[in-house]
This record gives C-alpha cells, sequence and structure tokens, in this order.
C-alpha cells in the first residue's frame, strides 16, 4: 500500500503535463494548417472532457482510498542526510486530501460547460490536474520540507489559473499573487531555518518536536521564527497583512478557478499553519506569549475587516472574495486560542467554508456565463431567469452567515464556545464579539443578492427587457452547484461523523 500512495499523486500530474503539451502542439498545428482556434477546439472538446473526467474520478477514488486505508508512507528522495522527501498520512492530511478530492471533482465537471466560453480548454485543464495533483502531495508530505517544497510548486502551478484569460489585469492580479505568495513562503523559510537547529526532527509530530535543551535559552528566537511562519504562510490564507492578492486574483480569474482560490487553495496555508504550530514548534512554545497575542489580534483584525470590505464592494466576485478573506480568519482565529473546542470549530470550518465559497463562487459563474453579468446590482430580478440557481446560491449563503441549521453554524458555535473557555484574556469574549459582528456584515452583503434577486421591484422590466420566462440552467454547472449546496446544509443537519473526527484530533494535538 505505501507505494499506492504515489498513484493519486502521479496520475493528475502526468495527464495535466500531457494536456499542456497537446495543447503547445495544437497552437503549432493550428498555425501551419490555418484552421481557427474554434474549429479545433470543436473538433478536440469532447475528448478533452472525458479524458479529464476518468483522470478526476480515477484520482479522487485513489486519493480517498489510500488516505482512508490507515497510515502509510514512502520515501522519494533525500535532500540532504538527514532530510528526507517523503510522504506520510496522517488524520490531518486524510481531512485535507478529502476535503479537496471532493470539491476538485465538482469544480472540474463543472468546468467542462463553463470553459468553453473562455476558451484555451486544453491549458486550463492541464494546469487544474497539476495543481490538483500538487495538492494532494501537500496533504500527504511527512515532514516541513516536504510541505515546503510542494507548498511552492502550488504557487507556481495554480498561477496560471490566475492569468488565464491573459488581458493585463489578469497578469498583474497573478503577478500580485506571485509576488504575496514568495514573499510569504520566505518568510516560512526563515522559520524553517530557525527551527532545524532546535527540533530533534522535522517529521510532523502532534505535540511538536522541540529539543528542551537545545531551546533552552533561545526562546526569543524560536518565537520569532514561528510568527513569521505565521504571517509568511498565512498570506496563502489571506491573513492581515499579506492578504491583497485575493481580492485582486479571483474577479479576473474563471470562476471554476476562483471557487479553487478560495475554497481550496487558501487552506494550503491553514495547513502549513496547522503543520508548524502542532506538529514542529507545539503549542505550549505559543501558549501565553507575545506572539499568541499577535496572531489573535491578526485574525480578529482580518474577520472584521474583510467582512466590512465585502459589504461595501460592489463587483459580485471580489465581493466573495474579500469574504474568504474574513472567513478564513475564522478558521485562524480558533487555532490561535490552543483550546480544544475551538480548535475543533475550526477544522470543522476548514470542511464547512471550502463546500459553501465554492457553490457561491460557482454560481457567480453561472451568471456570468448565462448574462456576463459581474457586479451586484445588476443581479436584480436574476431569479426570474435562473431561480435554481439562485436558490443554491440562498442555502449557500445561509451556511455562510450561520443560521441553523446549516453546517457553517455548527462550525462558528465551536469557535465561539472554545474562545470562551480559553484562557485569553480579553480575547475570550472580543473573540465571540467579532465574529458575531461579522456574521452580520456577511448577512449584510449576501442576502441582498437572493432578495432582489427574487423580487426584484417594479423596476426590472427597465432594467432587463428579455424574456422573464426562466431559461434553462446548464445541467452541467447546476449538477456540481446543487451537490455542494446540499452538502453546505446537509453537513450542519448531520454533524456527528464530522464532530466526532475533528474534536478526536484536537484532542490529540492539544
Amino acid at each position: 500500500m505505501n507505494t499506492w500512495i504515489l498513484l493519486p499523486v502521479l496520475l493528475p500530474a502526468v495527464a495535466g503535463v500531457a494536456l499542456l503539451a497537446a495543447s503547445f502542439w495544437e497552437h503549432l498545428a493550428m498555425g501551419r494548417s490555418g484552421k481557427t482556434d474554434g474549429e479545433l477546439s470543436t473538433q478536440m472538446g469532447k475528448k478533452l472532457h472525458t479524458i479529464t473526467a476518468v483522470v478526476l474520478v480515477l484520482t479522487t477514488v485513489l486519493a480517498l482510498l489510500v488516505a482512508w486505508s490507515g497510515e502509510h508512507e514512502v520515501t522519494l528522495f533525500y535532500l540532504m542526510e538527514d532530510i528526507p522527501v517523503y510522504f506520510h498520512i496522517d488524520a490531518v492530511g486524510r481531512l485535507f486530501v478529502t476535503v479537496v478530492s471532493i470539491v476538485w471533482l465538482c469544480v472540474g465537471f463543472y468546468s467542462f460547460t463553463y470553459m468553453e466560453h473562455e476558451g484555451e480548454e486544453k491549458r486550463f485543464f492541464g494546469f487544474f490536474l497539476l495543481v490538483y495533483a500538487v495538492l494532494i502531495a501537500l496533504d500527504f508530505s511527512g515532514n516541513l520540507v516536504t510541505m515546503y517544497l510542494f507548498y511552492e510548486l502550488m504557487t507556481l502551478c495554480s498561477m496560471p489559473l490566475v492569468l488565464h484569460n491573459g488581458s493585463r489585469e489578469a497578469i498583474m492580479a497573478a503577478l500580485k499573487y506571485l509576488f504575496y505568495s514568495m514573499c510569504g513562503a520566505y518568510l516560512g523559510l526563515f522559520g524553517i531555518f530557525c527551527l532545524y537547529h532546535y527540533c530533534d526532527t522535522l517529521a510532523f509530530t502532534a505535540g511538536g518536536t522541540l529539543d528542551g535543551a537545545a531551546a533552552s535559552g533561545h526562546t526569543g528566537l524560536l518565537l520569532v521564527a514561528v510568527l513569521a511562519m505565521l504571517i509568511g504562510f498565512g498570506a496563502k490564507a489571506g491573513m492581515f497583512p499579506l492578504h491583497a492578492w485575493l481580492p485582486a486574483a479571483h474577479p479576473v480569474a474563471p470562476s471554476p478557478a476562483s471557487a479553487a482560490l478560495s475554497g481550496i487553495i487558501v487552506k494550503s496555508g491553514v495547513l502549513a499553519v496547522i503543520r508548524v504550530v502542532f506538529y514542529i514548534a507545539g503549542p505550549d512554545l505559543l501558549r501565553g506569549t507575545w506572539v499568541q497575542n499577535i496572531w489573535m489580534t491578526l485574525t480578529l483584525l482580518t474577520v472584521f475587516m474583510g467582512s466590512l470590505l465585502a459589504f461595501r464592494e460592489p463587483v459580485f466576485k471580489k465581493r466573495l472574495a474579500y469574504s474568504t478573506v474574513s472567513q478564513v480568519s475564522y478558521i485562524l482565529f480558533g487555532l490561535s486560542v490552543l483550546q480544544p473546542e475551538a480548535m475543533s470549530g475550526a477544522l470543522m470550518h476548514v470542511i464547512f467554508h471550502a463546500f459553501i465559497k465554492c457553490a457561491l463562487f460557482l454560481t457567480a459563474g453561472v451568471f456570468i456565463f448565462k448574462y456576463g453579468k459581474t457586479r451586484v446590482e445588476e443581479l436584480d430580478g436574476i431569479g426570474k431567469q435562473l431561480p435554481k440557481t439562485l436558490w443554491c446560491y440562498t442555502f449557500a449563503a445561509l451556511a455562510l452567515i450561520g443560521i441553523p441549521p446549516t453546517s457553517g453554524f455548527i462550525s462558528k458555535w465551536h469557535l465561539a464556545e472554545g474562545a470562551l473557555a480559553a484562557p485569553v484574556g480579553v480575547f475570550r469574549y472580543l473573540g465571540p464579539i467579532v465574529l458575531l459582528v461579522s456574521a452580520l456584515l456577511t448577512a449584510g452583503y449576501l442576502l441582498p443578492v437572493t432578495v432582489h434577486g427574487f423580487l426584484p421591484g417594479r423596476d426590472w422590466q427597465a432594467v432587463h427587457s428579455a424574456q422573464t420566462a426562466p431559461e434553462k440552467e446548464p445541467v452541467g454547472m447546476l449538477v456540481p452547484l446543487l451537490i455542494l449546496a446540499a452538502l453546505a446544509v446537509l453537513l450542519g443537519l448531520f454533524p456527528n461523523p464530522v464532530i466526532s473526527y475533528v474534536t478526536d484530533l484536537a484532542a490529540t494535538l492539544l
């Protein structure tokens, strides 16, 4: 079984490289034959979708089988004599790879219809599969160095998804994404250099691996190193002050790429933070220190700031991007209080937010695909044309706000209860207050789309002169959207398996 760990990484990686090579040769053939891109896309589209669908399904099945078959490991090579690059499956990696696989499968099938109007499908699906492979490798990483290698590779492979349409705005957003990610990664690398000297091993071990004798007298340096890693890896998670790439990248990327960025790729920053704090440095190093106070302050500032900016933002996808800035810091706050129930809430929000936010971005994609609507005020009356899509949006929005009995209520309840039970001074009360204010702001920027979408008022005919009968909604886009919206609700109605899993995991780590 150990060598089977490689299959869910190699399969999408090889398929992705093959599609990129095919895209390159297709452009050469197009130049020689004089055929248009549209003609070649029509000829190859069905075959491309079939190949991608098969790879996605097989990879998802393999990843889940390998992840849930027990703890296994395989060494790839040795970077240095005492630093192997290897995969090891544990409870956290199992949770993250399950979420990644479900979302990637839904977004992939959604993309078959959506990308028909974006063009360059081979290139998109090539990088889409490559990113999937890298994310699985990241989740299966067995030590800090292996995780860092795939963390950097993920940035390079996902950047082309942002600049897909090749516009000036897309190029600038992709460069901003690259710059912020690299700056954050270098802060993480500084921390790795420091921890290497004071840890018994860089292999992920619950509770941490600090060598007490070696670290004695160097606590100040270790705290600075961990803070640098929290800020650096927090950049990918959209935590202040390295959050600005998110609202820049999301509006210009194709909606499936936005869903992947917002639902999954930002969680790689969360995974890196979990690995550093709970598997290498150890929570006892941070508990009660100035680093914990700074970390909690940055997360709560990001929660409030992201919600406020989303409330004021008129561009729909950019509004959802600011929402991601806020919501992912819910997770980081739950981790920062270093309390089991709060950590359980944070891990639950990793799962629930991935499904919810992907559903919201895929909804935005349907609006763009059908009508080219990108601003909130342009969505008035959209429920008359796309009722099923807007209902999916509504259920996902209610879950993100945290209205019971949706999944978002469950995770936010545990976050608030954990904060109130933690010995963190003023943050014990400040945290739940900020979370509550953020929830009200979330309702303020999400629900008006539903209200005005279904009840546009008498001015709707003047704004939309097209027919008022509902249009046929694209099935290939609607089915993945229905699945994600259903998960956002059903995981709140039947949360016990998730609660049991993350509670045991939090107890192990704390």
